[in-house]
């Protein structure tokens, strides 16, 4: 009796879920194409160019690789003007972060208070985040031209009749104030954001326990929005460390290498000198620096979580 009940239970179809399928199915038969498109843009030129940091190439006759080890990695490390370029880097990373986040997070406070034509307002403070970075490198080079510059005719003004591009520390402060000029409203944005998502009742209740506005800004909402901060930080440290185009435009490394960040130093082996193998390490070094960036930040966010 036992065996008949066992082997009709058996041979009955069993209900509930059904079991997954095996193999891609029709939404990953549908991505594949793409997907595999991605891949061959993205690791196919990664693979090469790491084949190529360790080579020399040659472009003479066509293109030709020869093998060279760990040469151009010694080199780079090496290279006193690598490191130049590399604390360059470092000290534009670090004023135009700063100067962006504490102007971008005080248009988001002034924002957050008006109550009548902020979309108005807000429009007008995110149009230069819309400029292309050429135009903005073009723009700033045309307003800080030694003969009919608007701010070279503000500065003689003010007792200052130098060369903005042509000093060494003038010209490296110009491309920080451009590039803050541009992307100060991208923080602003993500900060307002942020504000906006802070509980009213909380900074009311705040309010009728006596804690005045900077005692609310500095207990309740920075640490309310401290992981969106962050999170704005991370998006332009890692776009301010192989910023390129401002630079180029305005000064292209100069003068005597006062604003070579390492992004000019990386076009110039590449493209003026065709050294591809060193130009190719630079690039490897550049991309670990911003993996290490990101991992330091994520790790933040985790903290803060």
């Amino acid at each position: 009796m036992t065996t008949a009940v066992q082997t009709r239970t058996a041979a009955e179809p069993k209900t509930g879920a059904p079991s997954p399928r095996r193999g891609l199915g029709f939404t990953g038969k549908m991505l594949a194409p793409g997907v595999l498109v991605l891949a061959a843009i993205s690791i196919l030129p990664f693979i090469a160019l790491i084949v190529m940091s360790f080579t020399r190439v040659h472009l003479l006759g066509g293109v030709d690789l020869e093998w060279a080890g760990l040469d151009n990695w010694s080199r780079a490390l090496a290279d006193p003007q690598m490191w130049s370029s590399w604390w360059l880097t470092a000290v534009y990373l670090f004023f135009t972060l700063g100067l962006e986040m504490v102007l971008g997070f005080g248009l988001a406070l002034l924002l957050h208070r008006v109550t009548r034509a902020r979309g108005l307002l807000l429009s007008l403070v995110l149009l230069p985040m819309f400029v292309a970075p050429v135009i903005v490198g073009l723009l700033g080079r045309y307003l800080t031209d030694s003969t009919f510059g608007l701010y070279t005719w503000v500065l003689g003004q003010l007792g200052w009749n130098g060369d903005i591009l042509g000093g060494t520390t003038s010209a490296f402060v110009a491309v920080v104030l451009m590039d803050v000029w541009e992307w100060t409203p991208l923080i602003a944005l993500i900060a307002l954001a942020g504000l906006s998502s802070v509980n009213p009742s909380t900074l009311e209740a705040a309010s009728l326990d006596g804690a005045g506005y900077w005692r609310s800004l500095r207990y309740i909402v920075l640490p309310s929005i401290s992981g969106i901060l962050l999170v704005a930080l991370l998006i332009r440290a890692m776009d301010a460390v192989r910023y390129y185009d401002i630079i180029y435009v305005t000064t292209n490394g100069g003068p005597a290498d006062a604003t070579k960040t390492i992004p000019i130093r990386l076009f110039e082996n590449a493209f003026r000198f065709f050294d591809l193998g060193y130009a190719a390490t630079i690039g490897l070094m550049m991309l670990l620096v911003t993996i290490l960036i990101a991992r330091g930040f994520v790790a933040l966010l985790g903290r803060e979580d």
